[in-house]
């Protein structure tokens, strides 16, 4: 059964950007041979189901049209281990800001 998500929820879509022979000629021999991708997390614009094409707005407020590929997806980058001086600089920015 296929994956159905509405309206307003968090997804990722996928889209070729450049196609392989589209790709600039400067660029090295094995990245040319492959195109170019795009993942991109936003909330959906109208009800798809995954692997349908779909519309998102992403929290920079672009709209992205590409092909329904997650739901609900999550982040997994990773930037090395929590710096435990800067954990609470949120709260003591917040902090400041209120008392202004």
């Amino acid at each position: 059964m296929t994956q159905r998500a509405t309206k307003d929820t968090w997804v990722e879509i996928h889209r070729i950007v450049l196609e392989k022979d589209q790709r600039a000629p400067q660029v090295p021999e094995d990245t040319r041979q492959v195109p170019l991708e795009m993942k991109v997390k936003g909330f959906l614009v109208h009800d798809a189901a995954v692997g349908e094409q779909a519309e998102i707005i992403t929290p920079a407020g672009r709209m992205i049209k590409g092909r329904l590929t997650g739901i609900n997806p999550a982040y997994t980058h990773m930037y090395g281990l929590p710096i435990p001086e800067l954990l609470p600089i949120g709260e003591e920015l917040r902090t400041i800001l209120r008392q202004r």
